[in-house]
């Protein structure tokens, strides 16, 4: 007989009674992990004292790298050989108080057996709670049983429940009361208007450009095929090389007609001398290379909306993408023209930009463009990050903050638009943003996501509202001021009420004239998904 030589079967510790392990998944820019690791130490000092007021004890399952001076799980590989440190039943903790790239630990959530508990602090100066809600639908999207929870200073009562009933339950139950199915449409032009619109995409089709798939680990934001298909909507798999590459074509003097378009039209930059630190001209007509170059491609692949994943790869190379998307989701741009200059592209409206390659806003991206322009509407939209929020006045003002790419429409024109360098942690080669705050209207909120095996979206109803200039730098100041930011007040929905429920990091937003208008683009958006099989969640305060 032939002796071969057997694996070992795998082993992994025994866990005991009342612990629990903790992990935290990062960055995987050791410049943003150096940077959050002390928000991150001081948070998880606060979880194991909560879980010790309890009678719990928290493990680490991981320590602190002597040579990165942090405690993040910092790849998928390094991920994995972690988990082999956790007993497979444990109760398991995921702290985040920073942004972190989900796949690094997706592979061991999938195989844990014991309850999973995602925590974040509440807080604006390190985007934790993006992070979180990312994970979380990654989670969602992979059918994994999970309970969630957050605090700002992890002491109230409200958190302190929530870490009982997980102790006792392996489970945390959260208010669902403001989410309801879409109920039978009534015979009206809105109905109408979504299900022939719908009706359209299905018998003609549509093509989304990805430059690259699973931006930052975002799971959750890649889509089967087999999902998007059926709703008329098809991929081209592009590179962020032929992207590069289509930008070394573009002349100097056609970006320099499109810098010359922006600042006829208001908009500033705050340049300095340090490329390294600050905002140069160089690094802005390299910017508006890539809007160029992503409209050609587009014409040629015959696309109706495109995403630039950017990090990662493009960030070693070239300036941030934020302006160039930005641009892209303006109706009011510059003009681009064919290679031979025969032509100008996609004249006259917005071509739908989902920033980092987020398919989930492609998805609404390209519906809510079909959906307003049809209505007469602007359609310029722009995903978010959900990145934090407080009271303000008697009403709780959601900071909605996303890395420059807004189209200035949004800001109130051009002329409300400045360029501020993007940070350095994050974008090495600088680029500017599109820096501004949303003007105050009417919005409709949205996200498409996957659970249960489906694409489903959640519409809300929202005001953009104004703040007095100092609350609106204060806020600022607490986040990322050299973001555009919008003031958001949902629609009959509380703050922990849409943290429980938000299946993704993004939300999508779009202006209309007024809340009349919003309430019936919001109909016949809804009549357009449901036409195309995505089912349609209503979200706190709608009017049908």
């Amino acid at each position: 007989m032939t002796a071969y030589t057997l694996p070992a079967p795998a082993t992994r510790p025994t866990g005991s009674d009342n612990t629990a392990y903790l992990i935290a998944s990062g960055d995987l820019r050791e410049s943003a992990n150096s940077a959050g690791w002390p928000t991150q130490a001081a948070m998880e000092a606060d979880i194991v004292a909560a879980f010790g007021d309890l009678g719990w004890e928290v493990i680490r399952a991981n320590d602190v790298d002597p040579a990165t001076g942090h405690g993040f799980i910092s790849s998928q590989r390094m991920g994995m050989e972690v988990f082999k440190q956790i007993p497979t039943d444990a109760p398991l903790i995921i702290a985040e108080a920073v942004w972190q790239y989900s796949h690094h630990v997706l592979a061991g959530l999938r195989t844990h057996q014991g309850p999973i508990l995602t925590v974040a602090n509440f807080a604006g100066d390190w985007p934790g709670l993006v992070g979180l809600l990312g994970l979380n639908a990654g989670l969602t999207k992979m059918g994994k049983e999970y309970s969630t929870i957050w605090s700002v200073d992890f002491t109230d009562t409200w958190f302190r429940e929530g870490l009982q009933e997980w102790v006792n339950t392996g489970h945390i139950t959260h208010d669902a009361s403001h989410v309801r199915d879409l109920p039978a449409l009534p015979d009206s032009a809105e109905v109408e208007l979504g299900r022939a619109l719908g009706d359209e995409l299905l018998a003609d089709k549509a093509i989304i450009g990805v430059f690259d798939e699973g931006c930052m680990g975002m799971y959750n934001a890649i889509f089967d095929d087999e999902l998007l298909n059926k709703t008329g909507i098809y991929k081209e798999r592009l590179s962020q090389s032929a992207l590069y590459a289509e930008m070394l074509t573009v002349t100097d003097d056609e970006a320099n007609a499109a810098y010359e378009w922006l600042t006829s039209h208001g908009m500033t930059f705050i340049y300095g001398e340090d490329a390294a630190t600050e905002l140069t001209r160089e690094q802005v007509q390299w910017q508006l290379k890539m809007y160029i170059a992503a409209l050609r491609i587009a014409d040629d692949y015959g696309l109706d909306a495109v995403g630039i994943q950017y990090q990662q790869g493009l960030k070693d190379l070239v300036p941030a993408s934020d302006l160039a998307e930005g641009i892209l989701n303006s109706t009011e741009r510059p003009p681009v023209f064919t290679r031979d200059g025969e032509r100008e592209l996609f004249a006259g409206h917005a071509f739908p930009h989902f920033n980092e390659a987020d398919e989930g806003v492609a998805v609404d991206a390209l519906i809510t463009d079909r959906v307003w322009r049809a209505m007469g509407l602007i359609p310029d939209n722009t995903l978010h990050d959900v990145r934090w929020g407080e009271e303000y006045d008697g009403r709780f003002v959601w900071v909605y903050e996303i890395s420059g790419s807004v189209p200035a429409s949004h800001l109130g024109g051009w002329d409300k638009a400045e360029g501020w360098r993007q940070g350095h942690v994050f974008f090495p080669a600088g680029g500017a943003t599109i820096n501004g705050v949303s003007k105050p209207g009417e919005l409709v909120v949205s996200r498409v996501f996957i659970a249960d095996g489906i694409l489903q979206v959640d519409l809300f109803r929202a005001s953009a509202v104004e703040l007095p200039d100092e609350e609106t730098q204060r806020r600022k100041d607490a986040t990322n001021p050299e973001w555009p930011i919008a003031h958001v007040v949902l629609h009959g929905v509380s703050r922990d009420q849409f943290m429980a429920r938000h299946k993704a990091n993004h939300a999508q937003v779009v202006y209309a004239p007024d809340a009349e208008t919003a309430d019936k683009a919001l109909i016949a958006k809804a009549a357009m998904f449901e036409r195309i099989g995505v089912r349609v969640n209503l979200i706190g305060t709608v009017n049908l």
